[in-house]
């Protein structure tokens, strides 16, 4: 009798450890979320890409489309949010309509050119942010700082997708003559990585724990 209490001891002991280390590894892992910072992944482009595109045949007297500026990405990360920067040159940017296109091919308005203002210059260091408290259309060239894109346009259509394959800026100049060019483009996207690796490595524990019960079992 006195080795089968002391197999019950054991085996409860054991399980009672098991429990306790499980329920330290959740609680490790719920306070490491709450107070972990995001991270954030930058893709630059720096560039001098003129606005409208003069090898474009359907270019007019300063009117027409630039080429795509395209950040590449290569690295497989799911979007929590996504800020775009550019930095442009231009004589009046009340002319221009700029997207940003994903790699699924779903474009987005960041902002539509406003034929009704005359002589705006320039975006520099210009972030379109969801969560901005400016939208763009109360801004004032150049647009130094954080605006919210275009009415009606959010960049959360790209939250959850995979950042892999082509990003593409595209800018269309609407008016004749005014001319520039787009100098600098950016992505900042914020990745849900830290509470990502806890899973995996809170999982790993929790298996690691199950082992020597399933052994008991056997």
């Amino acid at each position: 009798m006195d080795g089968v209490k002391g197999q019950w001891i054991v085996a409860n002991a054991s399980k009672l450890w098991r429990r306790s280390v499980a329920i330290l590894a959740i609680t490790v892992w719920f306070a490491a979320a709450a107070f972990a910072e995001p991270v954030h992944i930058f893709y630059t482009l720096d560039c001098n890409l003129p606005i409208p595109n003069p090898d474009d045949p359907e270019t007019e007297a300063g009117k027409g489309r630039m080429a795509d500026a395209i950040i590449e990405i290569s690295d497989h990360f799911s979007i929590a949010d996504l800020d775009v920067g550019i930095s442009v040159t231009h004589s009046d940017v009340f002319d221009l309509q700029l997207y940003l296109q994903g790699p699924t091919g779903t474009p987005l308005c960041l902002n539509m050119y406003d034929l009704s203002h005359v002589n705006g210059e320039n975006y520099t260091r210009t972030i379109f942010d969801d969560e901005a408290e400016t939208p763009i259309e109360e801004g004032e060239p150049p647009f130094t700082g954080r605006f919210r894109p275009q009415s009606g346009s959010l960049l959360s259509i790209f939250d959850g997708l995979d950042t892999y394959g082509s990003w593409r800026l595209q800018i269309y100049d609407a008016r004749y003559f005014d001319t520039g060019f787009l100098k600098h483009f950016e992505l900042t996207i914020e990745i849900p990585e830290p509470a990502t690796a806890l899973f995996l490595t809170l999982g790993v524990v929790l298996m690691r724990l199950r082992r020597p019960r399933d052994n008991l079992k056997k």
